[in-house]
Order: C-alpha cells, then sequence, then structure tokens
C-alpha cells in the first residue's frame, strides 16, 4: 500500500510538473503574439455617450469617429499601422465617464481620445483624467465657456465652437424673432448654465429683459414646478435648455399645463425622436441653434460618404464635429511620426491652423494630407464640421446653424457667421449692419 502511494505522488509530481512547464512556456510566448497585434494599430479613444440622457446622441456621434479612421485607413494609415477606434461608454454621467476614460488610458492604452459629449462629463474627465495623465483629450460636443479657462498644459481641445458663440445667436434669434422678455428652464450642469447665460448676456446687452434662470435635475417625473416658476411673470418665449429624454416630458407638461406654447431650442434639443414624442403639431415652426457648417468639401464629402457608408443622411449634429477630431489626431500623429500623447498635443495646430495648405476630409483628400507632410509641408485641415483653427484655449469658430422645426422634420433656415468685436464674440450680421 505504501509503495503505490509513493507511486501515485511521483505521476502527480510528474503531471503537475509538466503542467507547470506547460503553463510557463505559454506565459512567455502570449506576450509576443500581443505585441505583434498591437504592432499593427494605433489606438484612439473615443467616450462616447452610449447610454444615459445622450444616448441617443452617442451611437450616431461615434460612427463620426469610425468614418474618419476608416478613411484614414483607406489613406494608408498613420505610422504604418492602421488606426483602431476603442470606444467606452460614459453613460452621460460624470463617475461613469471618469471611470470608462482611465480605462481607456490605462487599460486600453491610448494617448489621445475623442469625447465626451456632454460639458458636465468632459469636465471631469479633463480633470481627473486627461490633465493628470497628460493625455490629448478632443470633444466634439462639449461647450461650456468653463472648458477654455482650464489649466489643462494644452491637453484640453474641442472641435465644436463654445457656448459663447452659440448664446449670442440664441439671444439675437429671439430678438429677430420680435421677442422682448424670455425666460429660460436649463439643465443643471456646466452646458446649461453657461448656455443661458451667454444667451442671456447678449439679449439684455440688444434691450431684450431676462425674467427667470431656473435650472431643472434630470431624471425627474414632474416638472410643473420648475414651468410655474419659469413662466410666471408671463415671458414671450422659453428657451429651454436641455437634452431630448428629459426635454420632451417638460414639452408635454408645459403644452398640457397651459404654462407656454412658446419656445427656441439649442443644439442639446435638436433630435427628431423629439418631435415624434411631443407631436410635430405642437412644435412646427418652433426655432432653435446648433453649430453648423457651411458647403465646403469637407461637408459635402462627409455627407456623401455617411450615407453610403449607413445608409441614411446623418442624423444628429456634432457627428462631423467627432470626425474632424479623430481626423486631426490621426494627422497630429503622421506630422510627428509618434503616437505619443505629447508630440500629438504639439503638432495639432500645425495640421489644422494656417498657414498650411488647405487640405480636405475624405480618402483622397487624407491621402493629400500625408503626401504633404511627408514631403515636410504644414497642412491647413479643413473640417467636415467647419473650421478647426485652433486657439490659445485649444478652441474653434464655427458657424451656428439656426433651424426650424417644419411639417414634423428639422430644418435648416439659415448659417450665421461670428464676429469678434472689441473682444468678445457677436453675430457677423450685427457688424455688417
Amino acid at each position: 500500500m505504501q509503495k503505490m502511494q509513493n507511486f501515485n505522488k511521483q505521476l502527480t509530481g510528474r503531471f503537475f510538473g509538466k503542467a507547470f512547464v506547460l503553463v510557463l512556456l505559454l506565459a512567455l510566448l502570449a506576450p509576443v503574439s500581443g505585441v505583434q497585434a498591437a504592432d499593427d494599430e494605433v489606438k484612439i479613444g473615443s467616450l462616447m455617450a452610449m447610454s444615459g440622457a445622450l444616448a441617443s446622441y452617442g451611437p450616431p456621434i461615434n460612427r463620426g469617429v469610425l468614418l474618419a479612421a476608416k478613411h484614414i485607413n483607406e489613406a494608408g494609415g498613420v505610422l504604418g499601422k492602421k488606426v483602431k477606434i476603442v470606444t467606452r461608454d460614459s453613460k452621460t454621467d460624470p463617475t461613469s465617464g471618469v471611470d470608462a476614460a482611465k480605462k481607456l488610458v490605462n487599460v486600453d492604452g491610448v494617448t489621445a481620445f475623442v469625447g465626451a459629449l456632454s460639458s458636465g462629463v468632459s469636465m471631469p474627465v479633463a480633470e481627473s483624467v486627461s490633465i493628470p495623465n497628460k493625455v490629448v483629450q478632443i470633444s466634439p460636443s462639449s461647450t461650456t465657456p468653463q472648458l477654455s479657462g482650464l489649466k489643462d498644459d494644452d491637453y484640453v481641445f474641442r472641435t465644436v465652437p463654445g457656448d459663447k458663440l452659440q448664446g449670442v445667436i440664441i439671444g439675437q434669434l429671439a430678438l429677430d424673432l420680435g421677442y422682448e422678455k424670455l425666460s429660460f428652464l436649463y439643465v443643471n450642469n456646466d452646458y446649461g448654465k453657461g448656455l443661458t447665460d451667454a444667451a442671456g448676456a447678449w439679449f439684455e446687452d440688444q434691450g431684450g429683459e431676462i425674467l427667470a434662470k431656473v435650472p431643472y435635475e434630470k431624471g425627474k417625473a414632474s416638472y410643473r414646478g420648475e414651468l410655474q416658476e419659469a413662466t410666471k411673470k408671463n415671458p414671450d418665449v422659453l428657451v429651454l435648455i436641455g437634452y431630448p429624454e428629459n426635454g420632451a416630458n417638460i414639452l408635454r407638461q408645459s403644452i398640457s399645463g397651459g404654462y407656454i406654447n412658446e419656445f427656441i431650442f439649442p443644439d442639446g434639443m435638436k433630435a427628431p425622436e423629439l418631435i415624434d414624442n411631443v407631436g410635430a403639431q405642437y412644435l412646427n415652426g418652433t426655432y432653435g441653434t446648433s453649430p453648423g457648417s457651411k458647403d465646403t468639401p469637407s461637408a459635402a464629402t462627409f455627407k456623401e460618404t455617411y450615407t453610403e457608408e449607413y445608409g441614411s443622411t446623418p442624423p444628429k449634429p456634432f457627428m462631423t464635429n467627432a470626425y474632424d477630431a479623430a481626423a486631426v489626431i490621426s494627422l497630429a500623429m503622421k506630422k510627428a511620426g509618434s503616437s505619443d500623447s505629447e508630440a500629438i498635443r504639439d503638432n495639432l495646430r500645425f495640421v489644422a491652423n494656417p498657414p498650411g495648405e488647405k487640405v480636405y476630409a475624405g480618402v483622397e483628400g487624407f491621402k493629400k494630407a500625408f503626401q504633404l507632410l511627408e514631403e515636410g509641408k504644414d497642412i491647413n485641415y479643413q473640417g467636415a464640421g467647419g473650421s478647426v483653427d485652433f486657439n490659445a484655449d485649444g478652441d474653434v469658430v464655427s458657424p451656428i446653424e439656426v433651424w426650424q422645426v417644419q411639417d414634423g422634420e428639422i430644418k435648416t433656415v439659415r448659417i450665421e457667421d461670428i464676429a469678434i468685436k472689441d473682444g468678445r464674440f457677436v453675430p457677423a450680421k450685427t457688424v455688417e449692419e
């Protein structure tokens, strides 16, 4: 019996010894395989609101990022590699957004990312992740003025104009429509407050009267108290600054409760599903604003190629801005000859600002851009969403679209240019007049 036990121990030892050697060999081989796969690609992160209050925006805006990567890759890729987009969900929530951004940096190993969407997520992500980790962050849709004032060591950018630009157009639009008194009902975050203050300041400066500025919290069942406070002095119009998920609820309660039925919307409310959920008969004729772009070669290419790729015209704002963010990150890598974050940061303006030669979106546009960069020349990328001329704060100046709900559909009415007069943003037409 004792001999049998000794034999079993020896057999077991040999078995586990061989198993240990096999596991060790596999462990040694595994990293080599992983490195080889990683050598074939360069990663760019995409921090999108795939769920939460901006869930209707996240997936289509992310398609703008994916389309840019596709065009870059078809033009030859960067650094001899294919661009791979790694997408993580911010859930339209600051805590979740910071967690997702940390995973992009620490787990996925990205050195630059596009996002976040909402200002209320982009700000904490910048302060907790991008700035301390020295990783380039380019938001395609965060418009709060606070983003401009960050002490970010030049790592935080955006390809969308800030609220100071859209705000003056909202204020001017109200005046153009003949409104003399208005109230604001805004989502209680950086986006809502920043845009409210910017629009209110312009409206008051031009002689209009602000009756109320009322914040609201997301996710409530009833907003009758906020509506009562915002409309008790009988404004001519209510500027509702928020997102479709809660915005539809507010609008239904306002209309059914007899509070007010005259509205102006910003970019966050520019959504077909808002019209479906409230009813076109109640919103037809309503005006709104959004960052816009003029008919340029890049804008036309984006619209055409997006329609070919996804079977429909681009449904949301900021998709072009997301495309541009991924594009300039890739072009900066090409210019720098490196995917290092500091190198990307230091070359963004050399690929997107004057006096470089103008290049455009799309496969052929990127091929030309790559050729010029290989020849040692600077380029000036003309974005699908407008100018991508970054200033010292990482901001851009782009036109603002004025749109209207017509027969249940969102239609562009005009594109408003922005000018700078006496150190402040103003509607260009007020300078011309």
